[in-house]
């Protein structure tokens, strides 16, 4: 039996086991500016595989031979995955992605439908930076060390995956920092945005929510302003609340508080405008972090929600940031 998908007529044909998934009435991209056209079931179609396991797809008139190979399309356009894989650099984020373009195929970012990332939670943080302006939902498995954001790697089944997951949306924190020379430098944060020391005396910062001054001065080894994401991370190491997703609040958290003692941190509205001065920055200078982002010397930091932006993560079914977030709270 000899394969009706390949122009090849191979009887082994790889690409032709991985189309037969595609229902009778194809939608297919025509070669004349990519519009949409119905066709009975392969009538008329030539789809052909090259060596790189790509499909090319050209109308073909009946009665006319074969043509060669025409626009090209990966295997994952043709049955609407379009995935993107990215992958950070460790050994096993890299054979990860050689084996998921070898099942599925690699799309450009700019036409995908779904990014993937492989690695940690610090490679997702630094995929959804710089994929922010494409509004594509971004899916982690777990190829790292640390994966709260990421979900189980596997190679099997991942459009199902894709399909069936849960999306959740979130905001970043925006930051401006003003630095003792004078320059301002601004930044984007999902998880936080820290103060912490820089020197060998602990800093002192006062601290005003929406122009108005809370406390007059906190001396500490630092401050944190977190989102819901973010709860789990350096804000939990540091004694901070973990709360759930759509909580509508940031923590602002002490770390290692020396006056007041006792003062923990507090909960803010998710639209609070939290600013921070650093109190005898000369002698105790202070740097600030928005994620990778790293600020030296430091004489006040604003952060306030970017409600302009939404991160679309997908988790798997059952286990999304809310379950997470539980799990993480009785380990």
């Amino acid at each position: 039996m000899y394969c009706r998908f390949c122009v090849s007529g191979r009887a082994d044909c790889a690409i032709s086991a991985r189309l037969r998934d595609v229902p009778a009435r194809l939608r297919e991209f025509s070669p004349a500016g990519g519009r949409i056209c119905r066709l009975w079931p392969w009538r008329g179609l030539s789809l052909c595989a090259s060596a790189a396991k790509t499909v090319a797809i050209g109308h073909r008139p009946r009665g006319q031979p074969r043509p060669g190979a025409g626009p090209v399309l990966s295997v994952g356009e043709v049955l609407d995955h379009r995935i993107c894989f990215l992958a950070s650099t460790a050994g096993a984020a890299q054979t990860a992605l050689a084996d998921l373009t070898a099942q599925y195929g690699q799309t450009d970012s700019a036409r995908a439908r779904y990014i993937v990332a492989l690695g940690g939670d610090g490679f997702m943080l630094q995929t959804l930076h710089q994929s922010q302006s494409l509004a594509i939902p971004v899916y982690g498995m777990n190829c790292g060390t640390i994966g709260f954001l990421m979900n189980a790697y596997s190679v099997e089944g991942l459009p199902g995956r894709l399909q069936e997951a849960e999306e959740e949306l979130l905001n970043p924190l925006a930051m401006l920092a003003e630095r003792a020379d004078g320059s301002i430098t601004r930044g984007l944060a999902i998880n936080e945005v820290s103060l912490l020391r820089a020197g060998p005396q602990a800093a002192k910062l006062r601290i005003s929510i929406d122009g108005r001054v809370r406390m007059e001065e906190l001396v500490c080894d630092g401050a944190l302003v977190c989102t819901p994401a973010g709860s789990t991370a350096y804000n939990y190491s540091a004694h901070g609340p973990i709360f759930p997703i759509g909580s509508d609040v940031l923590a602002l958290t002490a770390i290692a508080a020396f006056r007041p003692r006792r003062w923990r941190g507090a909960l803010l509205p998710k639209v609070a405008k939290v600013r921070f001065d650093v109190l005898e920055a000369d002698k105790r200078p202070v740097r600030a972090d928005a994620d990778s982002l790293s600020v030296p010397d430091v004489l006040s930091v604003e952060i306030a929600t970017d409600l302009s932006i939404a991160h679309r993560l997908l988790f798997d079914v059952g286990h999304g940031l809310e379950e997470r977030l539980l799990r993480e709270q009785f380990a």
